[in-house]
């Protein structure tokens, strides 16, 4: 297998042109936002430095083998010359995933078995139904798709936020939402409905420079192509010291507490401040302007719609009147409920699917 890897990266739905641009700003090579994701090449390193930088994907996905079938037995023999020895080990557990489309192998349940059967008579190697090595095959129009998922756990899950409450944000999709708004780590940032502090806490990580995967492991590390050295060389990056600071605030006592404590687990507890308030209470705080993240209740997700106009105007009343030349962000699926804060605000990008409601970041200056 050549050093020039097919590489994916999927993304939040809604969100691969914004998670384009940010594996770009990281330097990776042919990047392309598709349907689902961003594809991109890259070695081994890349694979691995892929996994522990960026911060908006799901997971990394690696193409090891492409061909075309259209019948079983022609996958079991064309899956039999996957070169299985350069990425497996023959001591490790896999699961095999199969996903079959508009193909005369229609059955996703036979395909896997002949996949199973390639990899355990050509490589030894035992079948897992809960292995953290997953080999995922695609049959469409035809043709089959042989990919790793050298991630395992998605990349959303850092570590660090143990303590979640109702509906929380993923910290992958709150690094991609911070991105549309303009946040490059310079800014203040304020949610004054912070949760579990997931905005707080990723914009502070990023203004510290600090890898979103540091603290965990993921699938790589059970690879032939593994190199514990030359991935430890890349997570030696010197923390920088944020210039502004980061601030949740919740009605919820329960809430600031389990964003204190993440916070703490995430080592940015020094850059952010979190206290118990409701909105009405809120106030700019010290230093220029910065940005205002928020995502509120929606009808659908906490309370009836019609109980939350009330909340939304109380909102664009205190952003309004107290946050001049602040950025603000909210967001929503629910456009009459962004509209009832009276800021005036106008959708960014495309409705990203979150937890199967799609939603959208209303954006808007305050002059």
């Amino acid at each position: 297998m050549t050093q020039d890897l097919q590489m994916f990266l999927v993304s939040p739905p809604g969100m691969e042109a914004v998670l384009a641009a940010e594996a770009r700003d990281r330097g990776f090579r042919d990047v392309a936002p598709v349907p689902g994701g961003v594809t991109l090449t890259g070695d081994w390193t890349e694979v691995w430095r892929a996994n522990l930088t960026l911060r908006g994907a799901a997971r990394v996905l690696v193409r090891i083998a492409e061909f075309r079938a259209m019948h079983l037995a022609q996958l079991d023999k064309r899956a039999r010359k996957v070169p299985w020895a350069e990425v497996l080990r023959p001591d490790l557990p896999v699961k095999v995933e199969t996903v079959c489309r508009k193909s005369r192998i229609y059955h996703a349940k036979a395909a896997t078995q002949r996949i199973e059967t390639a990899l355990r008579e050509e490589l030894g190697v035992p079948i897992e139904p809960d292995a953290t090595l997953v080999v995922k095959v695609r049959i469409e129009d035809d043709l089959v798709t042989v990919s790793l998922d050298t991630s395992g756990e998605p990349l959303h899950r850092r570590e660090h936020k143990l303590a979640v409450g109702k509906a929380p944000m993923r910290e992958n999709l709150a690094a991609l939402f911070l991105r549309q708004m303009g946040f490059d780590g310079t800014q203040t940032v304020v949610d004054p409905m912070c949760g579990s502090g997931t905005f707080p806490i990723e914009a502070a990580e990023i203004a510290a420079g600090l890898l979103p995967g540091r603290s965990r492991s993921f699938a790589f590390e059970h690879l032939a192509s593994f190199d514990p050295k030359r991935v430890a060389a890349l997570k030696q990056v010197a923390p920088q010291t944020p210039v502004v600071r980061f601030h949740g605030s919740d009605r919820d006592q329960g809430a600031v507490g389990m964003a204190q404590k993440n916070a703490e687990r995430a080592g940015v507890a020094q850059w952010c401040s979190f206290e118990r308030k409701p909105i009405s209470d809120l106030t700019p705080p010290p230093g220029a302007p910065g940005l205002v993240i928020v995502n509120p209740p929606w009808g659908a997700r906490i309370g009836e719609r019609k109980l939350l106009f009330a909340l939304y105007g109380a909102m664009g009343k205190t952003l309004g009147e107290r946050f001049r030349g602040w950025r603000i962000g909210v967001i929503s699926p629910d456009a009459g409920l962004v509209k009832a804060t009276g800021l005036g605000m106008q959708p960014v990008g495309a409705p990203v699917d979150m937890g199967g409601v799609k939603v959208t970041l209303y954006q808007g200056d305050q002059g």
